[in-house]
């Protein structure tokens, strides 16, 4: 059976962006990365000094057009409850709108940059409150406890500050245009394994995490290539534990005849909706 390790993690990811000064005034003042590097046409985000978000300049490109297959949110993964307030706090400091859920397994606000690239911000609940029925974990969309979130120790001092080292990109979610050829390309030519449904999107994992990858339909169904003239995802990153479980993936993908693109310490390769993923071994 084709399976990623249970170790699989997710690396940085990238957005393009129509106006670097306007981008960066949102994630790093609004949202609360870190800039640890910029040039003329990119700039390089992070927590506690690790790379989790790279903004890849387009002036004049449209904003993000959600009819079209491509990002619908990448997600950042805090390292606890009270970096969820905290992002509450400092979004509602600087009048950021702002969706909110709680899924049961997660805590989650959700927010669009000036480009309309979405954004999820989320904190684990720990595995041990999740609850399997086989092997579906049980998800919900539920209201979530802002008071007791901005009521956690030091959201005011975490607040001032950038978020915390630790936090990283969870999850990434799609929009395509049919779930069932997401569910055979993701599930069983990449190796992940499905954890859930919910009318009209799906959601992938290994290792037992609720969810790696969403992919839904509610906009795109039967929709388009995302156009580079739109703002959108331009790379997700898959780290995998060591050079095996890289060659296994490799094969899997040119038996499926998708190309692969050789690299240092892995490979690069794009899925059937142009998204540019990177796997490489984690460092």
């Amino acid at each position: 059976m084709n399976k990623l390790p249970d170790e699989f993690t997710l690396g940085p990811a990238a957005l393009r962006v129509s106006d670097a000064d306007r981008a960066l005034d949102f994630y790093v003042n609004k949202v609360g990365l870190e800039l640890l590097r910029r040039n003329e046409t990119t700039a390089t985000l992070g927590a506690g000094g690790k790379e989790l978000l790279r903004l890849y300049f387009s002036p004049g490109i449209a904003p993000r057009d959600y009819r079209e297959t491509g990002l619908y949110h990448i997600a950042i993964l805090l390292p606890d409850r009270a970096s969820l307030g905290a992002a509450i706090a400092r979004l509602a400091a600087n009048d950021v709108k702002l969706g909110a859920a709680d899924h049961l397994v997660s805590e989650a606000i959700y927010l669009w940059d000036p480009d309309n690239n979405g954004i999820e911000i989320y904190r684990d609940r720990p595995r041990e409150e999740w609850e399997w029925r086989g092997d579906q974990v049980h998800m919900a969309n539920r209201p979530l406890d802002f008071r007791g979130l901005l009521a956690e120790p030091e959201v005011e001092t975490l607040a001032a500050k950038p978020m915390k080292a630790g936090t990283r990109i969870g999850h990434v979610h799609l929009e395509v245009d049919d779930l069932e050829k997401a569910k055979k390309f993701y599930g069983e030519v990449i190796g992940f394994a499905p954890t859930a449904t919910l009318p009209g999107a799906q959601f992938l994992s290994a290792g037992g995490y609720h969810h790696h990858l969403g992919t839904n339909v509610w906009e795109s169904r039967n929709g388009p290539k995302p156009s580079p003239d739109t703002a959108g995802i331009s790379l997700m990153t898959f780290e995998l534990p060591d050079a095996e479980s890289i060659a296994a993936l490799k094969a899997r993908l040119e038996g499926a005849d998708i190309p692969t693109t050789a690299q240092a310490s892995g490979f690069d390769f794009t899925d059937p909706w142009l998204t540019p993923i990177s796997v490489r071994q984690r460092a």
